[in-house]
């Protein structure tokens, strides 16, 4: 990833632009910060974890010294090319910091302090989407400018109860990791209002879902009415009450891009859908001989695999359904190679990064691929340049318990299987009524690209190579 540096302001200080890592991104949310000021780094060393519209990835810094400010706080999105972090190069010829304001001694405090993530707060204008957690207090220094030294006043009386409980002066920044701010996030909670329980004064899970019972408890609900009581919803109830019980997620990142892909597709593309019930009791068993196969040690075999190699056969014998319209051009590119893609499940929304050449590959090359992908997909560190380029695609609902769908094609390929659940059924194999194992493949296409004959021949070939794995991969593979 090519990150391009800014030009050295005085004093050998160095300002980091945030990167388009993608291709034509225009913005990106800090997740963690590694890194925090009056830390020493190098060049490449990774400062930050960002979510973009397309993936989860860290940020390498192109600088080499000690961070001086953090200018973005942790959940905060900012536009490509906003400034997140300045770094001291030490070119400054050695002039010493100008002295901190008695106001800004706890921020000294927090640097000697060692948070495993992020740091403090930061001015609200560097902020274009804050996000305000209850009980939560503005930014020190964000409405005035710090008052000038002077002998401090007798205190004055405040009621104890107008300050939440946080961190002591000079704590700094409640420690917990980045699960543990997450699920405070989700259940509304503060963290600089938990009492930590963790080594070292880190909160723990059970620190924060103990903060929530505890607020829970300090509201009082009130006595529901009888159509509450009979388990009726009660219309009748502000709309204020009725927003009390739902949750609102924000639509970006991830999931904000998959939704404006899915909705493009599916009112570009004329989808058609396929089905086939496939009696894959043969596929099973070679799924059971390979995993003892000593090629297959190190992978995992999995019925996916066997369909991911089926589709690849059926793409062999009828190559036009790998393809994608131009419509700028008005041509029907058929690609005479297959990245193939495999739609995951993660925390952050669906993401579909495909196997490159997957067609060129040997089932032992194509089984460790497989688990390359989704090992990384799982771990949240899927790159763009993982999911770019594929040219169909494979969802395994079957996983969900789920018989069968209607895909929705990803933007620029021409289909898409669905692999279903394989269930125990009655089945007439050889003239007898047997129970066999069966699944249903659902395989959507293009209907710009793919004729129905195109279509059914593709998804009758695949069922094929299910049936009679063995035979099939030797007569056409």
């Amino acid at each position: 990833m090519a990150i391009q540096k800014s030009a050295p302001a005085v004093g050998g200080v160095q300002a980091f632009k945030l990167p388009d890592v993608g291709e034509g991104l225009v913005d990106a949310e800090i997740l963690t910060w590694y890194v925090k000021p009056g830390d020493v780094i190098e060049v490449n060393q990774m400062i930050c974890e960002i979510e973009t519209a397309k993936a989860v990835v860290e940020l390498p810094s192109p600088f080499a010294g000690t961070v001086k400010e953090l200018l973005v706080e942790e959940g905060a999105t900012v536009d490509v090319g906003t400034v997140i972090i300045t770094v001291d190069d030490g070119t400054g010829g050695g002039e010493p910091e100008p002295a901190a304001e008695p106001a800004a001694e706890p921020e000294q405090e927090e640097k000697r302090e060692k948070p495993l993530v992020g740091y403090g707060e930061k001015a609200a204008a560097t902020r274009r989407r804050p996000r305000r957690r209850p009980g939560a207090q503005p930014a020190p220094g964000a409405a005035s400018a710090p008052a000038a030294p002077a002998p401090a006043p007798a205190p004055r009386a405040e009621p104890a109860a107008a300050v939440p409980p946080g961190p002591a002066p000079g704590q700094g920044r409640p420690l917990a990791k980045p699960p543990v701010r997450k699920l405070a996030k989700d259940l509304g909670v503060d963290l600089a209002s938990v009492a930590p329980s963790g080594a070292g004064g880190i909160i723990t899970r059970d620190d924060v879902r103990a903060a929530a019972g505890q607020a829970a408890g300090q509201v009082e609900a009130p006595a529901p009415a009888p159509a509450q009581a009979a388990g009726r919803e009660d219309v009748s109830a502000p709309v204020a009450d009725r927003g009390a019980r739902e949750r609102r997620i924000p639509i970006k990142g991830v999931r904000k891009h998959t939704a404006a892909a899915m909705v493009g597709s599916a009112f570009t593309a004329p989808h058609v859908t396929e089905f086939l019930q496939v009696d894959v009791t043969r596929t099973m068993k070679a799924v059971r001989r390979l995993r003892e196969h000593p090629d297959f040690a190190d992978v995992r075999v999995s019925p996916l695999l066997m369909v991911a190699k089926a589709l690849l056969l059926a793409i062999r014998r009828n190559p036009e359904i790998n393809a994608s319209w131009d419509e700028d051009n008005q041509e029907i590119v058929v690609k005479d190679y297959v990245n193939l893609g495999i739609a995951a499940a993660t925390e952050r929304g669906l993401v579909v990064p495909n196997i490159k050449d997957a067609g060129a590959k040997t089932l032992p090359e194509l089984a460790a691929a497989l688990k390359q992908l989704t090992d990384t997909a799982r771990a949240g560190k899927t790159t763009p340049a993982d999911m770019s380029g594929g040219t169909v695609t494979i969802t395994n609902v079957g996983v969900f318990g789920v018989d069968a769908g209607t895909p929705i094609l990803n933007p620029g390929e021409a289909a898409i299987l669905a692999f279903g659940q394989i269930r125990d059924m009655p089945w007439v194999h050889k003239g007898k009524l047997k129970i066999r194992k069966v699944t249903t493949l659902s395989l959507s296409f293009d209907h710009r690209l793919v004729d129905g004959e195109l279509g059914s021949k593709v998804l009758r070939d695949i069922g094929t190579a299910l049936e009679d794995p063995e035979t099939t991969a030797l007569a056409w593979g």
